[in-house]
């Protein structure tokens, strides 16, 4: 199981679906090297500097944080279930209701509808939803295996826009 980095007083909290077998062998997250996750973050602005796997913790200096909804690895998210889902979705929303970080990422568009079920807003980006008192952003995931959003330009609209929409706020 990979580890939380997370902190108080955090600008950003990213939400991953689950860490895949891969990362949680190299012990860090998004270790593969056909995700793109670390080169979004910079490329969009989000840091400032291009972290490797194995920096991870250095997002703190940042003030971003990184959790996934459930904590099973595997090698798809189709593996999971509807159950460890919606158990994963109530961890993560205690521990934004903690930390109160200012937005929340959830990171794959298939995890709106695990934290709200009813929600009319599809599609990444910010919406009117919250989560715990923090704004919601909902971005695509970094994945090779995302179909929906292939290669790294089309992720990264998304991200550049969370970027954006941070700095309006601040």
């Amino acid at each position: 199981m990979l580890a939380e980095i997370v902190a108080p007083e955090l600008e950003l909290l990213i939400v991953a679906i689950n860490p895949s077998v891969h990362s949680e062998t190299a012990g860090h997250s998004f270790a593969s090297r056909g995700n793109p996750f670390w080169r979004l973050l910079h490329a969009s602005g989000l840091t400032p500097v291009q972290l490797r796997p194995e920096e991870e913790r250095r997002l703190l200096e940042f003030k971003i944080g990184l959790t996934s909804g459930v904590q099973r690895a595997t090698k798809t998210a189709a593996e999971l279930t509807r159950a460890e889902r919606f158990a994963g979705a109530k961890r993560v929303e205690e521990l934004v209701k903690k930390l109160r970080p200012k937005t929340v990422a959830l990171l794959g568009l298939t995890l709106y509808p695990v934290f709200f079920p009813l929600g009319k807003e599809r599609g990444p980006g910010l919406k009117v939803a919250r989560m715990g008192g923090s704004r919601l952003f909902v971005l695509p995931n970094p994945s090779g295996l995302n179909r929906a959003y292939p290669g790294f330009e089309k992720k990264m609209i998304w991200y550049r826009a969370l970027a954006e929409s941070m700095r309006e706020v601040d």
